[in-house]
Formats: C-alpha cells, structure tokens, sequence
C-alpha cells in the first residue's frame, strides 16, 4: 500500500488541486479511508484496489472521500489517480469502477510531468427552482442582476450534481464570498456537491470557482467533475462549444489550473476531461 500526493490539472509545475491517491491490494475499513482522508486534508483523496490480481492490473476499483464525507466521483481525484498508475504501471487506458458508474483514465508522460485524461459519466441537466437560486444568491450575496442571461441557472450532473451560476463579469467572480457553514447546510439540502460560479470570457474559454463546503472545503482550485458536467449543460442549452472548451481555476486562490473538455455533439453523452499532473514531494 502507499499514499501519493499529486496535484491535477496544473499549470505547468505549478497551480493544481491536491489529491490523495492511496493504492492497495483491497480497500481499508470505510472508517480507515475516512480518517485518512481526513488525516491528510485534501478535498478528495482517491482509494484504489485492483479488480483482477496481478503486477499489470488495468481494472481498478475507486472510492473518493473528502475530509468530511464519501463522494461518488471526483475528477481532479481521478486525474491524479491516473498519474499514480502510470507511474507505477506504466501509460495505459484504466477502467475504473465506481459506486455508480464505470469510466476510464488514460494517462501518460510528457517530460516531467504526467498527462491524464478522464471519460467522465453519463451528463444530464436541468433548470434549478427558483427557490434553489434564490438561496444561492443570498448565500453568496448576490442578485439576479449579477447573473449572465445567456447562461442560466441549472443543476448539471456529470457523475454528480453541481448548480451552475453564471456571473455578469470578471470582478463578480473574483469578488465570491460566502459564510463555509450555511454554504454546506445549503449543498447538504439540495445534494449538492459544489456550487460552480462561472464567467465566461467567450464561447469556449471560461473562468470558475467552485466552493466546496459540502465535503469540508471552502474553494477548490480544479474541479474535473464540475467541470465535465458544465460541458454537458452547455451542450444541453445549444451553447456555441465548438466541441472542445477551456476552464481556468484557481486563478483567485493562487492556484492557477487548467482543465480541457472535449465533449461530442450527443446530448447525455460522457465527455472528456484532461489535464496535467505533477507530484507533490513531501
């Protein structure tokens, strides 16, 4: 068994969001995987156990335990579980089998930095009630002028369910702010998992934040599931996506990551997230 640290969808050597990836031949006690993810603070941290036994296994059972609860999928988590298993396996396409979905990580080696792609889950949205919004607005101290028309409020779900609230401009989003405690009360009652708040600068480049009080954590700076549920809302209101889109986070927290989707025309359909990875030395 062993424990990495991985940083996914850097910029470069720098930026990223921190994962935990813990490997072994089967997964610990639940009670085990939730102090340790704990333990090591980052918002998710990915157990993984081989399928099939053997030195090259390529099926992969995965948890994801934030510092606070269990989650069924996690992107950045998954990218830099990809990165792990190149390491230690060698560039390959992994299955990976999750509570409620099974995808794949493809993942390989660019110099000094590990390269990871996820197939996400099935994608599917819907307008948020109004009720929903207008808690989020408060929540954030927001109103509905601040909001861009062009993308309105939804639930979008890419292997779990995030709102999508898109700002007006820039500043707007630079300026996010919200109390972490009602923030939770709030994604907890709406089974949440974040609240991705999103600017876009034009049809295929956008900027986000995602807080992330349900799992513990204020603000994460790359969120691959959020990300890849987006995608699929923008496909779902006829947005003008060319097929490929740019999410840029972690730009406020002094984190700056990059994540690229790639998603087809197929309404419901996974899509595809990519990124870098660099390991954290302890």
């Amino acid at each position: 068994m062993a424990l990495f640290k991985v940083a996914a969808f850097s910029d470069g050597q720098q930026g990223g969001n921190p994962a935990g990836v813990y490997i072994s031949d089967q997964h610990p006690e639940e009670s085990e995987m939730r102090a340790i993810a704990a333990k090591l603070g980052y918002s998710e941290t990915a157990f993984a156990a081989p399928i099939e036994k053997g030195g090259n296994a390529r099926s992969w059972r995965v948890r994801y335990f934030s510092p606070e609860s269990e989650v069924p999928f996690c992107g950045h988590a998954t990218i830099a579980l990809g990165a792990v298993l190149s390491k230690e396996f060698g560039p390959a396409v992994y299955n990976l089998q999750l509570n409620n979905a099974n995808i794949t990580v493809e993942a390989s080696k660019n110099e000094n930095l590990y390269i990871a792609a996820l197939q996400s889950p099935a994608t599917h949205s819907q307008k948020a009630s109004d009720a929903i919004v207008q808690s989020a607005l408060g929540l954030f101290n927001l109103d509905a002028n601040d909001l861009d028309s062009r993308l309105p409020p939804y639930i979008a779900h890419g292997g779990a369910d995030h709102l999508i609230l898109s700002m007006k401009n820039r500043e707007l989003l630079a300026g996010m702010s919200y109390v972490q405690s009602a923030g939770r009360d709030f994604m907890l009652a709406n089974g949440l998992v974040t609240v991705m708040l999103v600017y876009a600068q034009s049809n295929t480049v956008f900027h986000s934040r995602n807080p992330f009080a349900s799992g513990g954590v204020y603000e994460d700076p790359a969120t691959g599931a959020a990300s890849a549920a987006f995608a699929g809302y923008l496909r779902d209101i006829d947005w003008p996506h060319e097929n490929s889109i740019q999410i840029i986070q972690g730009e406020d927290m002094g984190a700056r990551s990059l994540l690229k989707v790639e998603l087809s025309n197929e309404k419901g359909a996974s899509v595809r997230v990519s990124g870098s990875a660099r390991f954290i030395a302890d």
